[in-house]
């Protein structure tokens, strides 16, 4: 029994890094105001000649489209009078491929927060007094390495991003369409991804201080009589 209690620890403490990790992608991928905050930085209605009024539609397109059942992401702008589709069929068969990726995403999601529920529910519901602090232990475990990895991340996308991007879509990606010239490259410079990895490391390394913050002052709160301390995670 001791061996699957500890077992079980570590699959939570594992789940947390992937549980902030999967919300944040999730979070990003859904926020329209990225869209518009990279529009306006890197000036792209001036490099692609399409006015505001229909940049301003992209973002929330795109979040429709990746939350519905759609194959492809199909978006009709207007520029000078002239009506036409936005993206060309190979951007089109990136996007999918991308959506692939967020849906993914959801399911890692979905997984790693029924597992974190069922450990948490089982402390809470199930164990009393100096039990459930082996809870918040845990919590400021997977806090902590969820942080060493953003660290990391943070690091490495610093020093060299440009070939961090190229080697991350060579690795996932089956086919070269997500270099297709067209719209795409022009609305979403290399920069855009840059911030936005930025934002979502950020996100990310927040959910892990709020949990790991909340958790310590849980311990503090109910510290041990008689300078009793908790056994070590393994």
């Amino acid at each position: 029994m001791k061996g699957i209690g500890i077992a079980g620890r570590w699959i939570f403490i594992l789940c947390l890094p992937v549980l902030f990790f999967t919300a944040s992608i999730a979070w990003g991928f859904n926020s329209t105001w990225l869209f518009d905050y990279g529009f306006h930085k890197y000036n792209i209605g001036q490099a692609t000649g399409i006015p505001e009024s229909e940049l301003n539609k992209i973002g929330e397109s795109w979040k429709n489209y990746i939350n519905s059942e759609d194959q492809y992401w199909e978006i009709r702008v207007t520029v000078n009078g002239k009506s036409f589709e936005l993206f060309t069929p190979e951007e089109q068969i990136h996007f999918k491929d991308v959506k692939e990726l967020i849906w993914l995403d959801y399911r890692a999601g979905i997984a790693a927060l029924i597992i974190f529920l069922a450990y948490s529910l089982t402390y809470l519901f199930l164990w009393r007094g100096s039990r459930r602090r082996h809870l918040a232990q845990s919590v400021i475990w997977g806090s902590g390495l969820t942080i060493c990895l953003m660290v990391i991340a943070g690091i490495a996308s610093a020093l060299d991003f440009e070939d961090l991007f190229l080697r991350f879509h060579y690795l996932v990606f089956t086919n070269p369409y997500w270099s297709a010239e067209g719209y795409m490259l022009l609305l979403f410079p290399e920069g855009f991804w840059l911030d936005a990895a930025m934002l979502v490391v950020a996100f990310m390394a927040g959910l892990a201080i709020v949990f790991g913050v909340a958790s310590f002052i849980y311990l503090r709160a109910t510290r041990l009589k008689g300078g009793q301390t908790l056994p070590p995670i393994g």
